[in-house]
């Protein structure tokens, strides 16, 4: 009897050791695979700066605390409160769409390769610069920058939309599940974005009102960009997740989208991500740090005004 004791007793010793090596085991691979999805820093291809062969400070226009302007380039930014919420609004008149860029942070494509929107702005001395669809926070979407494909792969939602830029200043929104990355490429397509939905199609508002991003919250910061007219662009950022400003629906977006006139108009990453910085200033009230500190997030991707 005694020995048939010490026997189970040493069986179900083992057994529990071998059941806590597999939890500690579980454990360890859990962790890292979040740390590889959402930390460590994956570079898969380094770009070409877009200003690496220009002076230092390429923008010679004029400045003023709320404008820009040069021979080719006009820039009026606004603010106003609406929707209990303040919105910045910056004016974009080109003479030509190379003026509308997108950056990479680090001047890295890869995975969790981020910095905050007015770093990436300052390294490529953008003018004006808003942060983009973050497209490191997923492993699907396309993304094609400067007519270069980074990444071929589909989101499996049907209903997801793309925003291409084209070398021609065309702006078209379209389902990705209808679209070819090399035929886009052959059509002089030179950025597409891959978050998302349209807002404004044709002068007309896109999305219902109780439509939303994923499952974000219905009232956030929002980031978007608009076409009034060729070459004639609108940055809409507005704050949101604070005591002064709480933040617009993707309805609401949508909404003031169409009140400035725009044609076409497309949501890119919002909430923490948003961000507007101008001349070297962010603008808006950032809450991407921690519970919402007043703080940047780091990012992937921007797009900009620049040289």
């Amino acid at each position: 009897m005694i020995y048939n004791y010490h026997h189970t007793k040493l069986k179900m010793q083992r057994r529990n050791k071998i059941k806590i090596t597999y939890l500690i085991i579980l454990l360890l691979f859990t962790i890292f695979v979040l740390l590889d999805t959402f930390v460590i820093p994956k570079s898969k291809t380094t770009t070409t700066n877009n200003n690496e062969n220009q002076d230092e400070n390429p923008n010679l226009g004029e400045y003023t605390e709320n404008s820009y302007i040069d021979d080719d380039i006009a820039i009026n930014i606004n603010t106003t409160n609406k929707y209990e919420s303040t919105i910045y609004v910056a004016d974009i008149q080109l003479k030509d769409s190379k003026y509308l860029k997108t950056a990479f942070a680090n001047n890295e494509y890869g995975r969790n390769i981020k910095e905050v929107t007015s770093v990436i702005a300052k390294q490529n001395n953008a003018i004006l610069a808003i942060n983009g669809d973050y497209y490191g926070f997923r492993d699907y979407g396309y993304v094609m920058r400067n007519g270069i494909v980074y990444r071929d792969v589909k989101n499996s939602d049907e209903n997801q939309q793309d925003l291409i830029l084209y070398s021609d200043g065309r702006f078209e929104i379209e389902y990705e599940k209808d679209l070819d990355l090399a035929q886009l490429k052959d059509d002089g397509a030179m950025h597409v974005f891959s978050f998302g939905p349209s807002l404004v199609l044709n002068g007309e508002i896109t999305v219902a009102q109780n439509q939303e991003v994923g499952i974000a919250s219905p009232s956030n910061p929002r980031t978007a960009i608009g076409v009034l007219d060729e070459g004639h662009y609108v940055f809409v950022v507005s704050d949101g997740r604070t005591d002064e400003s709480k933040g617009l629906s993707l309805y609401q977006l949508a909404e003031y989208m169409k009140e400035l006139n725009c044609k076409k108009a497309y949501n890119l990453d919002g909430g923490g991500s948003t961000t507007m910085c101008f001349n070297g200033k962010v603008l808006n009230v950032t809450t991407g740090g921690h519970w919402n500190a007043i703080e940047e997030r780091k990012v992937s991707d921007i797009v900009y005004i620049g040289r």
